[in-house]
């Protein structure tokens, strides 16, 4: 391949002095200055003429499109009423409910704007208590001891007439939760959704109660309390109870029947299936395309999963130009579906020169993923409904970046390695509970001390009604496993592990500075320097979390703790920003601070601070770090802003009181802990 001259697609083609852009205006400013005026008039004719040739077929088109618009949607109408004629009942293990005819006026709401109730059950939402954790979702559906269940699980659709789908849809569509789902996956909502019958007075959703389902409420009215005070009201066509198939939280509402109510619902379990199902089988059909064309079919199978990782989908209809010849690009496209034709400039002629046709399985571009690349021609969609499998260079760079390893400090690596050695043979019996340090759904965290010395612990005591109920073995192993691999300054260090009948305990490293959410709710906000300490440890946490291969999703400033010397590791116990450019911060954040928060928060993931080719060291080295002594935080010679006193080893007044815990939790036989 000749170097700035091949046509960057794999084809061979060699580049030729470019001419101008494929456009009758090209040659116009060719012309040497002295053109006669009626040779200029009678382009400019011609022009007019092509402009309005153009339009009539425009028109033309456009006047199909709606007739084959109109055609689709007459088509869909038999199939429905079809299908609405073969009709059979089906439901999930239980006998199906009798079906209130929907009237009219009802459905009518479906095209309004959300209800004012939904803004308030939005902010209910974002309002949820500081301290209410969220606990991860299991990847597979059993657990026990370690074993993963085979068992792939299944979705099941649920008949429907095609007003109940519109109406499912629309609801979708007008929550700011849903709307950004892809149409596949609408459609498998609706197809899964099943109804349920609520009597009047019944409760819908309890505050408090843990949250499974996504609802849409297709007939009847429910009214929305929170601490026994009315919110509002919902009618037909509304979605709620998002939030439940996106996590394991408590509800933060009561809902409650006021009429006879009809209404769709949607287990997480559900949910998650068709989002895994669906990704996968895009995943599969991705690769197996890659593996058929020319360029990659080499690949390793593991270097091949990352191209197909970075892959993204464009759709372009006849004439419509991917690639202007002479533009800077950076995009490497493959053909999935359709066909492109190559035109390229050849010198003394006013258009571009068709040169080749490529279809399924052809490539272009691919140039521009070593290096920046000028555009040595033009392609162009010659098919309606064109895919193209697409990788920019950004993204490729950044998954083949190779990870830096992790700082490790030998004296401390073998410190802890005694410690965890002496700890192993350490009877249940001989620590003794100081105070509570934390509580929650879960269980508590008691400081303990060992008999006869002056050394502490945290003990994490989890219920195991709890974590069976929740679905939580899984993560509970995750959890353990992932702390015992870590030896990092910055995260809490695991030192065993004990079970008994009623609870799985963590006996942790203590940590006795106290919570960073209590010391920001007693100060109300930090000043630069303090806040910039923090973000540093947090950084050192994940970057060595990262270089782990380990992902932690959970930060919040009530999973920060502070150790006597003021730094903050992430405890491991247990706010999606839309619309970030829009956000207004208070005057005290400076101009660094908000640029670095606004990157941080892009909507986009290719474009966030942190997801690029560098990682985590594009954060470090952004200007509101300016200075900072990384070195110094890593080493702990850097002064922490926080430092707390301390009288001793058992001093937990930096710590909220709790009450005693005099709820003794039922016992829990079915062995998935016997490993743990």
């Amino acid at each position: 391949m000749v170097a700035g001259q091949c046509l960057a697609m794999g084809n061979g083609s060699i580049k030729v002095p470019r001419a101008e852009e494929n456009s009758c205006l090209a040659s116009i400013h060719t012309d040497p200055p002295g053109l006669d005026k009626d040779i200029l008039r009678l382009r400019i004719t011609q022009l007019e003429e092509e402009l309005a040739r153009r339009d009539q077929e425009f028109r033309a088109q456009e006047l199909q499109l709606q007739y084959l618009q109109s055609e689709l949607e007459a088509k869909v109408s038999q199939v429905d009423k079809l299908q609405d004629a073969i009709g059979y009942n089906s439901s999930l293990g239980c006998s199906p409910q009798p079906r209130r005819p929907h009237s009219p006026p009802r459905f009518s709401v479906i095209n309004q704007a959300p209800s004012r109730f939904h803004r308030v059950a939005v902010e209910v939402h974002r309002r949820l208590r500081a301290k209410e954790g969220v606990s991860a979702e299991p990847t597979s559906e059993n657990f026990c001891g370690g074993f993963r269940a085979a068992r792939t699980p299944t979705v099941k659709s649920v008949r429907k007439d095609s007003q109940t789908k519109k109406l499912i849809n629309s609801a979708i569509m007008n929550n700011d939760f849903l709307k950004k789902l892809e149409p596949q996956h609408m459609r498998e909502m609706v197809d899964c959704m099943y109804e349920k019958v609520y009597t009047e007075g019944q409760l819908v959703i309890q505050k408090g109660e843990p949250g499974n389902y996504l609802y849409v409420l297709a007939d009847g009215l429910l009214e929305v309390f929170q601490n026994g005070k009315p919110l509002g009201e919902m009618r037909p066509g509304t979605a709620f109870g998002e939030l439940a198939i996106l996590y394991n939280c408590k509800r933060t509402a009561t809902v409650k029947a006021v009429s006879q109510s009809h209404i769709w619902a949607l287990d997480r379990q559900t949910f998650q299936t068709i989002m895994m199902q669906s990704t996968q089988a895009r995943h599969d059909e991705y690769f197996s395309f890659l593996c058929s064309v020319s360029l990659l079919r080499g690949l390793p199978e593991e270097k091949l999963a990352k191209v197909v990782d970075c892959l993204e989908v464009d759709y372009f209809e006849k004439g419509e130009y991917i690639i202007r010849e002479g533009e800077e690009g950076n995009t490497f496209f493959i053909i999935a579906k359709g066909e492109v034709i190559v035109t390229q400039s050849t010198e003394g002629l006013a258009e571009p020169q068709e040169i080749k046709t490529l279809g399924v399985g052809d490539y272009f571009g691919e140039k521009a993923l070593i290096s920046e690349d000028v555009r040595s021609a033009n392609i162009i969609c010659n098919e309606n409904d064109t895919h193209c499998l697409v990788v920019d260079r950004e993204s490729d760079e950044r998954r083949n970046a190779l990870p830096h390893s992790p700082h490790i400090d030998s004296a401390e690596a073998q410190e802890l390695r005694r410690l965890r050695e002496k700890i192993s043979l350490l009877p249940f019996q001989d620590l003794e509970v100081i105070a509570t340090l934390g509580m929650g759904g879960f269980g508590r965290v008691e400081l303990v001390k060992l008999k006869d010395e002056d050394t502490t612990f945290a003990l994490k005591c989890i219920k195991k009604k709890h974590i069976v109920d929740t679905r939580q073995q899984e993560h509970i192993y995750s959890e353990k496993n992932i702390l015992q691999q870590t030896n990092s300054a910055f995260i809490i260090r695991l030192f065993r592990t004990y079970r008994d009948d009623k609870f799985v305990y963590m006996l942790l490293e203590a940590c006795l500075g106290g919570e960073l959410w209590t010391v920001l709710r007693d100060m109300s906000y930090f000043e630069e320097p303090t806040a910039r300490f923090c973000t540093g440890c947090v950084l050192e946490a994940f970057d060595y979390l990262h270089t782990l291969g380990i992902i932690y999703r959970d930060l919040k400033p009530e999973n920060l703790l502070l150790d006597a010397e003021g730094t903050d590791p992430i405890k491991i116990y247990t706010m999606v920003l839309h619309g970030i450019e829009k956000v207004d911060f208070p005057k005290r954040i400076g101009k660094r601070p908000d640029d670095l928060i606004r990157r941080l928060c892009k909507l986009n993931p290719v474009e966030r601070l942190g997801n690029k080719k560098n990682g985590i060291i594009d954060i470090k080295k952004h200007k509101w770090f300016q200075g900072f002594n990384w070195e110094g935080l890593r080493h702990h010679k850097l002064p922490s802003p926080l430092r707390r006193e301390l009288k001793g080893p058992m001093d937990h007044s930096h710590f909220d009181l709790f009450p005693p815990d005099t709820e003794e939790p039922p016992d829990e036989l079915s062995a998935w802990d016997k490993d743990f």
